[in-house]
Order: structure tokens, then sequence, then C-alpha cells
């Protein structure tokens, strides 16, 4: 079977307390792990997405409108419709699986995480990325 569900393809969640959102694979385990016997991936996605910024507002209000929340989480294959969408932004250095472990540790990979994600979105590219799904 050909392994298309790779690090930094673009999903969309299905299931859970983040369905219909965005997110974007850190990495895949095809064969599972002894505590997840079944496919799985960690997965950044967006939360919150930022809001439509227009030409008259401040430079305080595009900030606070380009804002992005983001999650961290493991998720079943079974759960995530992949896109034809890649994005490149690298992860894997910050989001790993013993950051998931304690609380500390996943809110500062959260904080670096939504850092990056702020980041390319402000650079304008990946625009479907940061748009909410409408449905």
């Amino acid at each position: 079977m050909v392994k298309f569900l790779k690090p930094n393809k673009a999903v969309i969640v299905l299931q859970g307390r983040y369905a219909g959102r965005k997110a974007v694979i850190v990495k895949s385990f095809d064969d599972g792990t002894r505590d997840r016997p079944y496919g799985h991936c960690l997965v950044a996605g967006i939360k919150k997405y930022p809001s439509k910024v227009i030409r008259k507002d401040s430079a305080k209000k595009t900030a606070k409108k380009s804002r992005v929340k983001c999650f961290l989480k493991l998720v079943n294959y079974q759960h995530l419709m992949p896109t034809r969408y890649t994005l490149d932004v690298d992860l894997k250095d910050v989001v790993t699986l013993d950051a998931l472990q304690s609380k500390d540790k996943k809110v500062a990979a959260c904080k670096e995480t939504k850092s990056r994600f702020e980041e390319r979105f402000k650079t304008g590219k990946n625009r479907w990325f940061f748009t909410k799904l409408r449905f």
C-alpha cells in the first residue's frame, strides 16, 4: 500500500473536539505503537483561524486579527482526511512525542508552533491552510 500520509501533508480532522479543523502531519506511525496498535500520526493544527484583515485597520488591530491558536494531538488515520496541499513549516524539532507527555512541555511546544504558523501566515504563503473550512 502506498504511504501518502507523510510529514508536512495538510489534513482535515474529522472526529472529536477539533473536527473540521485543518492540521499538518508532523510524524506518522504507520504500524502503530504498543499503546496505540493502529496507524496514527502526530498533528499540529489550527484551533482558531486568523480573522480577515482590511486596509483601514490599525497596526494593532491587524496584529490582533492575525493571531492563530494551535493544537497538538495524536490522531488515528481513520479520523483524518488528506488534502492535496503540503505545508513546508519545519515543526519536527519542536513537536515531539515527549512534548505531549507533560503539560508544560506541551504548552511550550504549542507556543513555538503558534509562532511558526503566524510567521507563515504573515508571509502570505499557504493561504488555503489559514482559511476556515466552509461547510
